[in-house]
């Protein structure tokens, strides 16, 4: 299937496009900032950055309702900040500090939160995507109507992880949404060099998975086909496949120089393809939001944003008591 086009696209209020470029930039703002205290040496090991794939988690947090999970690789803070985890938190765990969600023992890449359904970013290339369909499974035993949102990247779909959870998914009846962030360049390898089958959600086929792919630098199409995917999994149909075209602007870390690729690209893609200015100019050209208002709520994002950082500054670093709790043995 095809990407979609614009009369595909559903009908949205002056309220929700303005929720989804709230939550889109807030992500921006966020991970902007998060770059910023790596460079000043306050984050330590890695940081993966989302800028350039907001659209991507936003348009699919509008088609999940309360109950819904999700599970991820380490590029994540967008995940976090889009299920509604508080940017406080998140940003105290990037720098290690006692007011993060995982109490500062995980980083970047291993911080959860059971009361917003976030079953983590996840260091191991694919690993998430069998603990996606478990999640489901519970799901399906318990039969509570739920579906997990289980995202992985173009690097990650090549993994024979993946496909082996694709065939129980399938042959279970699995309630799980199977999400591939292909942002092109995995980390540093573009999808014409790296396979030779580059759209990823046909070969769901083998499996009799159906799938489509989308625009995922348009939060609007990324909406519409989650809710598809969305109705199709709740009605016990079995699992489906959202191959999410995207590009992310940085590199594939933050010690990643990303020349495998030219500046006039990114800049191409940033002039003419960014999600948050195509929802700029929806509102703007439709009358339903000035510059200054829009302006006022990029203020008031920067302020959320500043005061995560002066929250993780504050924080004290974990108590070294700290090393022997939430732990196996």
């Amino acid at each position: 299937m095809a990407n979609k086009s614009p009369a595909d696209l559903p009908n949205v209020s002056k309220d929700e496009l303005l929720g989804y470029y709230r939550d889109m930039l807030l992500i921006r703002r966020f991970e902007e900032k998060a770059g910023q205290l790596y460079g000043m040496g306050l984050i330590g090991g890695f940081c993966h950055l989302y800028i350039g794939q907001e659209a991507v988690v936003v348009g699919l947090e509008a088609a999940a309702q309360e109950g819904d999970k999700r599970v991820t690789s380490y590029r994540d803070h967008g995940h976090m900040l889009a299920c509604g985890m508080d940017a406080k938190g998140v940003m105290a765990e990037l720098t290690g500090r006692e007011g993060g969600y995982s109490k500062g023992k995980g980083g970047s890449m291993h911080m959860f939160s059971r009361e917003k359904h976030f079953y983590g970013g996840h260091g191991i290339v694919a690993a998430q995507v069998p603990i996606g369909a478990g999640l489901a499974f519970a799901d399906a035993y318990l039969e509570n109507g739920g579906v997990t949102f289980t995202y992985f990247g173009d690097g990650a779909a090549n993994q024979g992880q993946v496909y082996e959870t694709y065939n129980m998914a399938q042959l279970w009846n699995l309630p799980v949404i199977f999400v591939i962030e292909n942002n092109q360049y995995a980390m540093g390898t573009s999808v014409k060099r790296s396979t030779k089958s580059p759209s990823y959600w046909e070969r769901g086929a083998a499996y009799g998975i159906a799938g489509e792919a989308v625009d995922g630098m348009d939060v609007l199409a990324v909406k519409a086909a989650g809710q598809k995917a969305v109705e199709y999994c709740r009605a016990g149909k079995g699992p489906y496949i959202l191959e999410m075209n995207t590009y992310r602007y940085r590199g594939h870390s933050m010690s990643d120089p990303a020349k495998y690729r030219t500046r006039d690209e990114v800049e191409k893609m940033r002039s003419e393809k960014d999600p948050i200015e195509h929802v700029r100019d929806l509102l703007v050209t439709g009358g339903h939001a000035s510059d200054e208002e829009l302006k006022a709520i990029d203020k008031d994002i920067k302020a959320v944003v500043n005061e995560s950082a002066e929250f993780a500054k504050e924080s004290p670093e974990p108590d070294v008591s700290e090393l022997w709790t939430d732990i196996y043995a």
